[in-house]
């Protein structure tokens, strides 16, 4: 099957979720039965549109790709929600409603669904998984944030000094945001997970220390880790298109 090549169209659909919607963009290939599937989780800040690359090129390729807005995931996000309401544990919900949508497609194939995140899409992504393991057959991480635990428990030591709202990078969280993961572990979260784990990470990555993926890879009993050298924290379009090759390839 992945030597073939597909036709695909793009469909935008509205998935009901709490009191309100997310919004998604469904990349369909041209072809009969039921296939296999991916959903592709943003980074913060970011959106569904930030997979266009990656949902042609499954889809081309025969994979049910599908890409949306995290609830509050940023200003100008096409689903509902505020960003002052949003934390990796929101977000984390969102995406259940996601993968319940996708195994409820009569031409998605359950058994070989899989998650795909980057950045704090890809911390989200993990945590997921961990929750509903019998759900997906893998999981793909992009520079996975896995120093949000730490560097928001630095920011704010004390929890009760965490004020009601703050501006990060251009965006006003609440303090939902550093409470939900204050003092975590997030190692022991996603441990248990044992499928497998497909890792990527550039070397120079100044937000998320290759460091976070090296001791990833050692935490999970089955994690392969892909290190690019000279790559920061989102890839170079050259990159972006060869981690594609190899998730494929891994699929």
């Amino acid at each position: 099957m992945y030597n073939e090549t597909f036709q695909f169209e793009t469909k935008e659909i509205k998935i009901p979720h709490n009191t309100g919607q997310i919004y998604a963009t469904l990349y369909l290939p041209q072809t009969s039965g039921k296939r296999p599937a991916v959903i592709m989780s943003h980074g913060f800040g970011g959106s569904g549109r930030d997979f266009l690359m990656e949902g042609a090129y499954f889809a081309s390729h025969g994979w049910v790709a599908l890409a949306f807005d995290f609830c509050g995931g940023a200003p100008n996000s096409r689903s509902t929600g505020k960003t002052s309401k949003m934390s990796v544990l929101t977000e984390t919900e969102d995406l259940f409603a996601v993968l319940a949508y996708a195994k409820s497609l009569d031409y998605v194939d359950g058994s070989h669904l899989y998650l795909l995140g980057k950045s704090q899409g890809g911390f989200v992504t993990a945590l997921a998984a961990a929750k509903r393991p019998a759900d997906v057959r893998g999981i793909i991480l992009y520079y996975p944030a896995f120093c949000i635990p730490d560097d928001w428990t630095k920011r704010h030591p004390n929890p009760d000094d965490v004020p009601e709202t703050e501006e990060f990078w251009g965006i006003e969280l609440g303090s939902c945001y550093c409470l939900a993961v204050h003092g975590m572990d997030p190692y022991e979260a996603v441990r248990h997970f044992d499928k497998e784990v497909l890792i990527f990470h550039g070397d120079l990555d100044l937000i998320v220390p290759l460091s976070y993926s090296i001791r990833l890879k050692e935490t999970y009993p089955h994690a392969k880790l892909i290190v690019y050298h000279g790559e920061g924290h989102g890839f170079t379009p050259e990159k972006d298109a060869e981690a594609a090759k190899q998730v494929l390839a891994y699929f």
